[in-house]
């Protein structure tokens, strides 16, 4: 039986506009199994089998730890269980620490990172953590061989120069079509941001941005992935911003598309 374990990292602490995210797992947990719902992906994955899912539950943070290391600590502690984990944030400064732990399991990676936003800034209000910020620090510290970033519709020049520097490949949301695909070839880890999705579909996020990619169209960019995916976080999704459980359900269906596509191609 290939495991996927779900944890969630409830921390927003690293928010430049209004917090929120953290109270985004439950929310998530209570559409993915929701009677509304059955559990099969559109792949034919039956995520109902017994221990297919395994979920380790909620990070505590209770502020006598430093945040970070304290991620880390859990993630690295979820990845010991053989299979693959998907991360419930949280902001998007989450996933820094989170690859420090995938890192070290994975000598070969490449991050599909699905946005509105780069998330590039050197540091963002004097804030290296920032939740604009991670893949700088990600870029840094060779977490990754490759960064691909798709949906990017409001690169500032300084984050343009990160890009450069970083060699990030980016294909921005006004080069985007339908047949648009992405060749990998080592292992991928998904790291996505809500907000990469348009508004028109996923508006309970804190920096609604129009002129996204469709829930459609991300889904269909992940189904078109053929190397194992060994991980993902699903962040920036703010409960206090949804409208009638719009973005939960949203996120919820693409933790099981994700989830399906780990079983694929493990």
């Amino acid at each position: 039986m290939f495991r996927i374990s779900i944890l969630g990292i409830p921390n927003d602490e690293n928010s430049s506009f209004q917090r929120g995210c953290a109270e985004a797992p439950p929310k998530i947990r209570h559409e993915l199994w929701s009677a509304a719902n059955n559990m099969w992906t559109e792949t034919g994955v039956d995520l109902g089998v017994e221990g297919r899912l395994n979920d380790h539950g909620d990070i505590r943070f209770d502020g006598g730890r430093d945040s970070w290391e304290l991620i880390e600590t859990r993630v690295d502690e979820v990845l010991s269980d053989p299979g693959a984990a998907i991360f419930l944030g949280g902001d998007h400064a989450i996933t820094h620490p989170v690859l420090r732990a995938v890192r070290r399991y994975h000598p070969k990676l490449t991050i599909l990172h699905i946005d509105a936003h780069p998330d590039i800034y050197y540091d963002f209000e004097g804030n290296p953590r920032s939740h604009a910020s991670p893949f700088a620090r990600i870029m840094e510290e060779h977490l990754a061989d490759r960064l691909v970033s798709c949906g990017i519709r409001t690169a500032t020049g300084h984050q343009r120069d990160q890009i450069a520097k970083h060699g990030v490949d980016v294909i921005e949301a006004r080069h985007w079509h339908d047949d648009t695909q992405v060749d990998f070839t080592t292992p991928v880890y998904i790291s996505l941001d809500i907000d990469g999705i348009d508004p028109a579909f996923a508006p309970g996020v804190s920096h609604r941005e129009a002129g996204g990619l469709s829930s459609r169209q991300v889904i269909n960019l992940i189904q078109t992935i053929r190397q194992p995916i060994v991980g993902a976080d699903i962040v920036e999704f703010n409960p206090h911003c949804d409208l009638s459980n719009m973005t939960a359900v949203l996120a919820a269906k693409l933790l099981k598309e994700i989830a399906g596509m780990m079983v694929q191609t493990s």
